[in-house]
């Protein structure tokens, strides 16, 4: 079972923004490297990061086949933004838990 996320609603409703642009492709490293001092911000930064990892990697690996990829990490990224913008702790499936616990 997932651990339960403490949400600071300052933190939140401060940094909405930067958390929503952390799913937007290379954005996503502002939000990694120089946010630190927010947990919202570095929670989604983390999974936009990822998704901003698999768009680049993707093509590389599967060519034309990518868009098998790329196309769900638009949605996902889509939905991220929605879920920053309305101040929620959004955990994407898949890989959202296991991102989560990683120590970046």
């Amino acid at each position: 079972m997932a651990k339960a996320i403490k949400k600071d609603l300052q933190d939140v409703e401060k940094n909405k923004f930067s958390a929503a642009m952390s799913y937007i492709w290379v954005i996503s490293l502002y939000g990694l490297l120089f946010r630190k001092d927010s947990d919202f911000v570095q929670f989604h930064a983390k999974q936009g990061t990822f998704l901003f990892a698999v768009e680049v990697i993707a093509p590389f690996l599967f060519g034309p086949l990518a868009i098998v990829f790329i196309l769900p990490t638009l949605f996902l990224s889509l939905k991220g933004i929605y879920a920053s913008m309305s101040g929620k702790y959004w955990i994407m499936p898949w890989f959202g838990e296991w991102i989560r616990k990683q120590n970046i």
